[in-house]
């Protein structure tokens, strides 16, 4: 029996050797991003229920972008705060915002998708820049760099969306790890020419790829899925690409307690069993290669199985995850969260597990 278990350890570890190395390598090892500055038209678009606070401080650094022609179309999604007012005070400041107002619908209520569906077809230009009501660019050339990795052919642009850094929160340590475990992993296998999401916090299409899938029209009923879901279904090898330029990132304010944080992930995971086969096969062997790292050799340990050979294959596991992650964190400015990596990992390992058992016994809570 310990020998099966030892064979299935040396599998997981391979498996893992795979993920790290040969998969999330195509990003982690990736040359620094070239990017070459187009006059294309851009709609930059922020859908917002009850964000008045967000709003008043981000829209102004929207506004200032470096950019020569872009609108930014602000819909106001039935809000009960005082959102609607200051997006129609920001229509009247500045020329080239543009307000959706979004009343409450019942066949629709509380479906941002609904929301962005009338927002998309508002917008004045066929490219279109996404990025949520509690996000704000890091620079002055966020669209700059968004928009230059368009091409006749690369219609879909994946960003990244990051979390703010808080000093002496292990919470905050875990959040930015997770967030940039799954920026590699969605930016990794879009280079391999297997897009399966993007964030709606940085993420920018064609219009034309809006109305290729008929919308959201085939996930409507899921109050979650506009960023994810959509980009399951229209991207592919020949229309996505990624930009990952600091320029590019933009900013997220965190969760600070830890019960707030598992609802919003509970909220994000539950839109993953909608995922084409392959993708769902994919993310489900990494979770459980990542899941029976840990089990195994404690099993193993425990009866002084073969504890050099299972010692060696934790400490070369450990070097090549090191590796490949911390290149990736340098990447996207997450170099930080690797000083915790081996703690961080197992708590967010058995977070995520504790997130599966949670979301099968009950259905999370969405959009506002």
């Amino acid at each position: 029996m310990l020998l099966i278990l030892l064979c299935l350890f040396i599998t997981v570890v391979f498996v893992q050797f795979l993920y790290y190395v040969v998969f999330f390598g195509k990003f982690s090892f990736a040359k620094p991003q070239v990017s070459k500055q187009k006059r294309i038209p851009i709609s930059v678009i922020v859908c917002a229920k009850n964000e008045e606070e967000n709003v008043k401080n981000f829209i102004p650094i929207l506004a200032s972008q470096n950019y020569p022609d872009f609108e930014i179309v602000l819909i106001d999604d039935a809000s009960s705060d005082e959102t609607l007012e200051l997006f129609e005070a920001f229509e009247k400041q500045y020329s080239n915002v543009k307000l959706v107002k979004v009343e409450n619908n019942e066949a629709f209520w509380g479906n941002k998708k609904f929301a962005l569906t009338l927002g998309i077809k508002a917008a004045k230009n066929e490219y279109l820049l996404f990025t949520d009501a509690d996000c704000y660019p890091t620079s002055t050339e966020w669209i700059t760099q968004m928009s230059s990795q368009f091409t006749q052919q690369k219609t879909i642009v994946l960003g990244y969306g990051a979390y703010e850094k808080i000093k002496n929160s292990f919470l905050n340590k875990i959040i930015r790890f997770e967030t940039l475990l799954t920026a590699i992993q969605y930016f990794a296998w879009a280079k391999l020419g297997k897009p399966y999401m993007g964030v709606g916090r940085n993420l920018a299409y064609k219009r034309e790829e809006f109305f290729k899938t008929n919308g959201f029209i085939d996930h409507m009923k899921l109050r979650s899925g506009d960023d994810d879901l959509f980009i399951n279904q229209a991207a592919n090898f020949k229309n996505t690409t990624i930009s990952f330029a600091p320029e590019s990132f933009t900013y997220s304010k965190p969760k600070t307690s830890f019960s707030d944080w598992f609802t919003q992930k509970r909220r994000h995971v539950s839109t993953a069993k909608n995922y084409k086969a392959f993708d769902r096969s994919q993310l489900a062997l990494f979770y459980a290669s990542q899941l029976l790292f840990y089990i195994l050799p404690i099993i193993l340990l425990i009866f002084l199985y073969q504890w050099i050979v299972v010692l060696s294959l934790i400490i070369f596991r450990y070097i090549f995850a090191w590796i490949s992650l911390g290149f990736s964190a340098s990447k996207l400015k997450e170099k930080d969260v690797m000083y915790w990596f081996p703690i961080i990992e197992i708590t967010l390992i058995f977070t995520q597990l504790n997130i599966f058992i949670t979301n099968t016994f009950s259905k999370p809570v969405h959009w506002k």
